[in-house]
């Protein structure tokens, strides 16, 4: 497998280099997926696409074996105005390439590129398959859980983030919440109205101040964050509406449709969720391919950032070679020993695995 590792690591950064100099932003990955497809074809594999999403099994699947998926995505944000850097050169300096969606998810998506072509041909005891998804900087619904029905059952996910291939056993999930407190509307010179602004504010502080009891050992409390407010027209009319947003972070121990409940049994305003589908993830320590991270050196860690491990209602690990300091960043970079080193670890994780 080393001569195949080889060249196939070899391959991936050339992959990537090529990933870099197109325009890949979130709905407009058609091209890299053209890119990314061509490649896999060019393996004698059958490649399956659905939209910007592309996928490919390493062999026929086998229904009496579990399913590992291997899945990172090709879009990236749009480059700030403060790059010193061409965002789409893929500029090489010795060991370091710098370019847009390189660190986020450009290196780990090609690491397990090569990966899954290094063990496409092994006798394993699971079913593999690789997806190269869109949609997952602005968490679309056609990204990967658009494609998910047409994989089938998976037992696990490894979802190629940069984590510097250290292991994230759990990640937040998030819920966006819009809130209207509502009052009626009177002359602020008199004294009249009900004030949706100060009835506002008894909510606020709510969210400022619970605590929710189940506190994660990986991921910490649940979050709620006060984002925007508006209310009001005019400075002599007491306003009859007050809007305000919530950030919440939710731990594993919490669904997001249960943490709406809670929230509503506590406030007088109404709360909207715009979503219940990025809900937080967990995998137990002691599961195999964990244990194997750790006998390898890996260390493990609770995730405060969201991937598309929201989306998936599976077991998944974020694992991927990389930085997430350096996401969304200007002038984004990754080493080429990172993705080497990150196509090793992947290999050392998944030869022989059994779960």
């Amino acid at each position: 497998m080393s001569e195949n590792k080889s060249k196939y690591t070899a391959e991936a950064i050339e992959m990537l280099k090529q990933l870099i100099k197109i325009q890949s932003f979130s709905r407009e990955e058609d091209e890299v997926a053209n890119l990314m497809a061509g490649y896999l074809n060019s393996k004698g594999l059958k490649v399956d696409r659905k939209g910007h999403n592309v996928w490919c099994w390493a062999k026929e699947k086998d229904k009496t074996k579990p399913t590992i998926l291997l899945n990172s995505h090709l879009d990236t944000v749009k480059p700030s105005s403060k790059w010193t850097y061409d965002p789409f050169g893929a500029t090489l300096e010795d060991d370091k390439l710098t370019g847009l969606g390189s660190n986020d998810a450009g290196g780990p998506l090609v690491a397990l590129m090569a990966t899954f072509l290094c063990l496409k041909d092994e006798e394993l005891d699971y079913n593999l398959v690789f997806a190269a998804t869109a949609e997952e900087e602005n968490s679309g619904a056609n990204g990967v859980a658009s494609i998910l029905p047409e994989l089938g059952e998976i037992e696990l996910g490894i979802v190629g983030e940069p984590t510097q291939m250290q292991m994230a056993v759990a990640e937040k999930g998030l819920m966006v919440l819009d809130c209207e407190a509502h009052g009626k509307t009177g002359h602020a010179a008199r004294d009249e109205g009900e004030n949706a602004l100060y009835k506002a504010m008894k909510d606020i502080e709510w969210f400022k101040s619970y605590q929710f009891n189940k506190v994660s050992p990986h991921l910490g409390a649940v979050k709620m964050t006060v984002t925007q407010i508006e209310a009001g027209s005019q400075h002599n009319v007491v306003p009859d509406s007050c809007r305000f947003v919530v950030d919440v972070r939710l731990n594993e121990n919490y669904s997001n449709e249960e943490c709406h409940q809670i929230i509503e049994q506590h406030v007088d305003c109404d709360v909207k969720p715009r979503s219940f589908r990025l809900n937080s993830s967990f995998i137990p320590v002691e599961h195999p391919l964990v244990k194997r991270g750790v006998e390898l050196g890996l260390s493990y860690y609770g995730s405060p950032t969201t991937s598309d491990q929201a989306v998936m209602d599976f077991t998944t690990i974020k694992i991927g070679c990389g930085d997430s300091a350096r996401s969304h960043t200007p002038d984004e970079y990754i080493y080429l020993s990172e993705i080497e080193e990150g196509v090793d670890i992947y290999i050392q994780l998944l030869s022989g695995l059994r779960i």
